[in-house]
């Protein structure tokens, strides 16, 4: 099977550099005039996936709003896993799991193993047990041509105190997680596997993120307060890895389809027009 690296290259090539996230809370089922119940999540995501899967290159559903529903949620999760990959776009499922041993094993088997019905191309995942203790997905994402995208520097006020203290060695704790991505993507082509998730509004780094060899998830565009432009300050010469990702800025024009599919294109432009002149 191909990798995921090289399947995501190709995804943005042919659709351009753009995820858009599936995050259907309570305000925007309410926007939609959609009720907080099955049906209109269920609705919800149909006309998303109808608008936008054949379309945009990597779609990201955050698994916390269809598990709130129960197992009947997490049907509708897996419905929508599956009709977006006969639209033809990546799937990233939000989840941001981790943990140690067998547990970070079962975390694996559920998302990146392609007989599990939650099955998906990439997760995203917490490193702060230790980057090491997310081996067991790194495998399974390698064996099965799946990607993980881990957490490094997120918009969240409350991620520096984690994130930006020093180590041993002084580095930041970032940084060592930067790193050791950095290293399972060596020598991979085009693109590296395992990605890094760094926010867009969170200014200049001071990290060094030239050397990763695999995407970065750029969320927080749009409605959390970063532009496409604010891409060039967070990544410099990094940009040609970036993914940028959006969620209520396209979400928000919907339930109307070619409204959706207005809101995608018009961001993606934004985005191309950043990305290209890096």
């Amino acid at each position: 099977m191909e990798s995921f690296g090289t399947r995501l290259h190709r995804a943005v090539t042919e659709r351009g550099p753009l995820c858009v996230g599936i995050d259907p809370h309570p305000g925007l089922l309410a926007r939609w005039g959609l009720a907080d119940d099955l049906d209109g999540l269920d609705r919800f995501t149909r006309t998303v996936v109808d608008a936008l899967g054949d379309r945009v290159a990597v779609v990201k559903p955050q698994s916390a709003f269809f598990e709130r529903f129960g197992s009947r949620g997490v049907a509708i999760l897996e419905s929508t896993i599956r009709q977006l990959r006969e639209a033809g776009s990546l799937v990233l499922l939000d989840v941001k799991r981790g943990d140690i041993g067998s547990t970070v094993s079962a975390y694996a088997s559920a998302y990146l193993d392609p007989s599990s019905p939650l099955y998906v191309d990439a997760v995203t995942a917490s490193p702060y047990l230790g980057v090491g203790s997310l081996a067991p997905m790194f495998e399974l994402a390698t064996r099965h041509g799946g990607g993980v995208f881990v957490l490094a520097l997120t918009s969240n006020p409350e991620g520096a105190a984690v994130q930006r203290a020093r180590t041993a060695d002084g580095r930041t704790v970032a940084q060592t997680v930067i790193d050791e991505i950095s290293q399972l993507n060596s020598g991979a082509n085009p693109l590296g596997s395992f990605g890094l998730v760094v926010g867009a509004t969170i200014g200049d780094t001071g990290h060094d993120l030239s050397g990763v060899g695999g995407p970065l998830l750029a969320p927080g565009l749009g409605a959390q307060g970063a532009g496409a432009a604010d891409l060039r300050t967070v990544f410099g010469s990094s940009l040609a890895a970036v993914l940028p990702s959006y969620s209520r800025e396209v979400l928000s024009a919907g339930p109307d389809a070619d409204a959706l599919r207005a809101a995608a294109d018009r961001v993606l432009g934004e985005c191309r027009a950043v990305l290209a002149a890096r």
